[in-house]
């Protein structure tokens, strides 16, 4: 228990420290306020929340086994997690679509992602994941006899369950997860296609070595960002589906859960590393900000 409280503690400094340097980065600088950094710095906010708000919380649920905070605040913690998960996963759909407009339509992306489109994307988002979490979990939605969950005479005070019934695990699922997977799968292959055919157009310029580096380079990048979304959360997903399909009355207690539950939550961790460490300007955002370098940087 005290090497598995180190590596939870380990990852909940990364998943706070990393978002916390994602915002510093973009107040610090000017290259980087842009419109387009609004859904990266909404990724990051939400990260952060979710490594201070419910990360600390479910740690102390997986290390003690019980839940000493009663039935009202358990349920509180269980929808802010499906929120802010939810709303990261989404964050993380909105990026592909803005990066797929900036590449399939260079010349027009300035007119089409304007301002309020992005702040209607964003509400959009949230309003996503309240749906999914807070008013089904709060109005007994999720629970198979329709009460609410761990409340009731037969609720163990020193439980805290998410229920699952088949319709809430299917409309969450395929909302939060199958369908923005399938939408960024397809996103990013539309973007890898048209990188390449640009490398193959500049070849008599370039040269075959320069334009073999950057179609690898852009190949490299856009796994990263599918291979570490679809490694941290599919398993999860499909234990989710599979417990929730067969109604299981406490997913918690099933062995593999937690373990999977923790690797969903490890890509709120690697966030700030492929949506920034790849970017150039973050990257030298954060060498000036980790060498405390504000008056310089500024």
């Amino acid at each position: 228990k005290v090497m598995l409280g180190v590596i939870l503690s380990l990852l909940i400094l990364l998943t706070v420290g990393g978002n916390v340097l994602v915002c510093l980065a973009v107040c610090a600088s000017r290259r980087l306020r842009c419109l387009t950094n609004c859904f990266i710095v909404s990724l990051a906010v939400t990260d952060l929340l979710l490594g201070l708000l419910v990360l600390p919380f479910s740690a102390l649920l997986q290390l003690s086994d019980e839940w000493p905070f009663g039935p009202v605040f358990c349920n509180f913690y269980i929808s802010m997690d499906v929120m802010l998960c939810t709303a990261s996963i989404l964050t993380l759909l909105a990026i592909s679509v803005d990066r797929y407009l900036a590449v399939t339509m260079p010349l027009r992306y300035t007119s089409l992602v304007l301002p309020w489109r992005v702040a209607v994307a964003l509400v959009s988002v949230w309003t996503v994941s309240v749906a999914v979490s807070f008013l089904p979990i709060q109005m007994g939605w999720n629970t198979v006899n329709g009460t609410v969950q761990n409340h009731g005479p037969w609720a163990s005070e020193r439980r805290c369950r998410f229920e699952l019934n088949r319709p809430y695990v299917l409309t969450d699922s395929l909302l939060t997860f199958y369908l923005p997977l399938l939408a960024m799968c397809w996103t990013y292959l539309q973007i890898l296609r048209i990188a390449r055919a640009q490398a193959k157009r500049i070849i008599s310029v370039s040269g075959v070595t320069a334009v073999a580096l950057r179609d690898h380079k852009a190949t490299l990048t856009l796994a990263a960002v599918i291979g570490a979304f679809v490694v941290c959360w599919l398993p999860y997903f499909i234990l989710f589906t599979v417990l929730g399909l067969k109604e299981h009355p406490d997913p918690g207690i099933v062995p593999e859960f937690p373990i999977v539950l923790w690797l969903g939550y490890a890509n709120s961790a690697l966030n700030p590393v492929i949506y920034g460490a790849l970017n150039r300007d973050f990257r030298s955002a954060y060498a000036h900000l980790l060498r405390c370098r504000f008056p310089t940087y500024n």
